[in-house]
């Protein structure tokens, strides 16, 4: 049941017609150093999610945006006009984090900070990795997605360095992290559907 049939007990067209479009949810890498694994991650996940069929999912790679330090600037960049147009054609996110100092990348929260209206009343899913399974940085970035007004999922595959990569370097992960995924990325897509009418 939609916003808007909660409201008023029936369906509208509009609602009705966003119902039968497909969201497009994006794959955020969360890194951007030479020799990074992310992109092994997130094509895993998006190998997963592509069997789904519930969504449209498509990598987002912060690399390529080129954006610079928020600050340093005077914001004529073509990156961040870039990166915020591709952020406002997406419903929801799932975000590929790594641990850094019991937090986020910095290049993740730059790239965060570089837009405002383009994450709100979004839902997004985080898969992260670290030798705590990455669990400190999610946190953090948990925190931030309230501000954000990004309604993050409670299901949060954790991935291990010592278990999931081989020489810190090949990411070859546990079978059983399937059921976890698939978990999160149901709810990110319930949740986008469900905030979409307030966009």
């Amino acid at each position: 049941m939609g916003f808007f049939t909660k409201l008023f007990g029936h369906s509208t067209k509009e609602e009705e017609t966003m119902a039968n479009e497909k969201l497009t949810i994006g794959i955020i890498l969360g890194s951007t150093r030479q020799g990074r694994v992310s992109p092994q991650v997130g094509e895993w996940v998006k190998s997963i999610a592509d069997k789904r069929g519930d969504a449209n999912y498509e990598i987002v790679d912060i690399a390529d945006f080129n954006l610079p330090f928020l600050g340093t600037t005077d914001g004529t960049e073509p990156g961040i006009a870039a990166w915020n147009e591709k952020l406002s054609n997406l419903d929801g996110f799932v975000f590929i984090v790594q641990e850094y100092n019991h937090s986020i990348t910095g290049a993740l929260k730059n790239a965060l900070d570089f837009a405002r209206d383009a994450w709100n009343n979004k839902a997004a899913g985080i898969v992260s990795y670290g030798s705590t399974g990455g669990a400190r940085a999610a946190e953090h970035l948990r925190g931030i997605c309230g501000e954000l007004k990004i309604a993050d999922v409670r299901t949060h595959p954790t991935l291990s360095l010592f278990t999931d990569f081989e020489n810190g370097s090949e990411f070859k992960p546990q079978e059983l992290h399937l059921t976890n995924v698939n978990a999160m990325l149901e709810e990110v897509v319930a949740w986008s559907g469900a905030l979409k009418p307030l966009r």
